[in-house]
């Protein structure tokens, strides 16, 4: 694991212990919540993408300021709040639920829209001796497999098409025959 690796797994740490000890619910999505699924670092990652409540996420913001994060002023955090501290960046793209209570997207142009149902029931994962909360492994394979779909003009990454590969090949390891 490269250094930068270790402090984003160290933000990923303070988050959980400052949001746990807030009552504040955040999830782990992206390439983390992969890897905490899988157990263990498989690739390098640009940044650290979490989930959270809406509702939440001005006393999450003000919380993590002070420990030194600050705001990226090239996202309005009305859109989602993204963070940095340092060469670690994190983003909170943040949930609601709809009048049925359903989990939906809680901000910018697709609030509102669905997301997968059960996406934040999955088990916590781990890395090492540390867990973490993460989307499930379904809601991970179906972000993955439609980003290039929602988002024609931002093609499949081959990091993507990797990290599929490694996700399939982890809920049919556990899928009894």
């Amino acid at each position: 694991m490269d250094e930068l690796a270790q402090r984003q797994l160290g933000a990923i740490r303070d988050v959980v212990d400052l949001a746990g000890a807030a009552g504040i619910e955040v999830w782990l999505r992206g390439g983390w919540a992969m890897d905490f699924h899988l157990g263990a670092v498989s690739r390098p990652h640009v940044d650290v993408d979490w989930y959270c409540w809406r509702r939440d996420a001005d006393r999450l913001a003000a919380r993590l300021g002070s420990q030194g994060w600050r705001p990226d002023p090239r996202m309005p955090a009305a859109k989602q709040l993204d963070l940095f501290r340092g060469d670690v960046e994190m983003s909170f793209a943040y949930l609601d639920r709809d009048a049925t209570g359903r989990v939906v997207v809680g901000a910018g142009p697709w609030a509102g829209t669905p997301l997968p149902h059960g996406m934040l029931d999955a088990p916590p994962g781990r890395v090492g001796s540390f867990t973490a909360p993460v989307i499930s492994v379904t809601a991970q394979i179906e972000f993955k497999e439609m980003f290039p779909v929602w988002m024609p003009e931002r093609p499949r990454r081959a990091k993507d098409a990797t990290d599929l590969t490694r996700l399939r090949a982890s809920v049919a390891r556990r899928t009894p025959s």
